[in-house]
């Protein structure tokens, strides 16, 4: 709790530029702060504050996502830093990602076009970026491309970051470690980010929601805690 609050204290001092959001949900879920989001349709997603399961104290955020695209349901907010975002947040998954499409946060992206989302989530068990308005991924779902991603393990609390770049570049790391294939550094290019970069427009997100969309029928239940949104890296605890 201690760390909560100095965080918010540091946060009310910056400029908005520079604002940072750190939530632990030691105090319950604020629904005004993080409200829930389900663009289009939530038929079966459920959102819930969790005292079962924790990565530090004794709540967390557990996401029941349900199958199909109308299954989908996330909390989040739109305290999003101008400039570069950092995101941190410790999430845990119940099964394995698996071949189908599917995702785990959502932002909307004022740059793709209304109602249009940087997502990340997985495809062919890994981890990986998709752009909805042209449905590119990063890595590219090639063999090589699969390779330099990440399967997400199950279980346990991972530390899961990403950072948006004001250049377009995005950076990319699970407990402490970049993952190459979920890298793509304005100027550098690669065979698992050409399919990425053959769109030079750069993510412009207005909002970071947490949960669960299926674009099959693939079911799933994460947890997600510790989470923080800010203009630098923050790092693992």
């Amino acid at each position: 709790m201690f760390r909560r609050t100095a965080l918010l204290a540091l946060a009310a001092l910056l400029p908005s530029s520079l604002a940072q959001v750190s939530e632990d949900f030691e105090s319950g879920w604020d629904q005004t702060a993080w409200p829930t989001y389900a663009p289009d349709c939530n038929q079966g997603g459920t959102v819930t504050l969790d005292s079962t399961k924790a990565h530090s104290g004794t709540n967390s955020i557990r996401v029941n996502g349900a199958g199909g695209f109308c299954g989908h349901i996330f909390f989040g907010t739109t305290a999003v830093p101008t400039g570069d975002v950092y995101v941190r947040v410790y999430l845990q998954a119940q099964t394995a990602l698996t071949s189908s499409h599917v995702s785990f946060i959502t932002m909307p992206d004022s740059n793709q076009g209304t109602d249009k989302h940087l997502r990340i989530g997985g495809q062919s068990g890994i981890l990986m970026y998709n752009r909805e308005s042209d449905d590119a991924t990063l890595p590219a779902l090639s063999p090589n491309g699969i390779a330099a991603s990440e399967a997400l393990p199950t279980g346990t609390w991972e530390c899961f970051e990403y950072h948006l770049s004001t250049n377009g570049s995005i950076e990319t790391w699970l407990n402490g470690d970049a993952i190459a294939g979920l890298t793509s550094i304005k100027g550098v290019t690669n065979e698992y980010n050409t399919q990425w970069q053959s769109n030079t427009e750069i993510p412009s997100v207005t909002g970071i929601y947490f949960g669960w969309e299926s674009y099959g029928g693939d079911v799933n239940t994460f947890w997600y805690d510790d989470i923080a949104v800010a203009s630098t890296r923050v790092g693992c605890l």
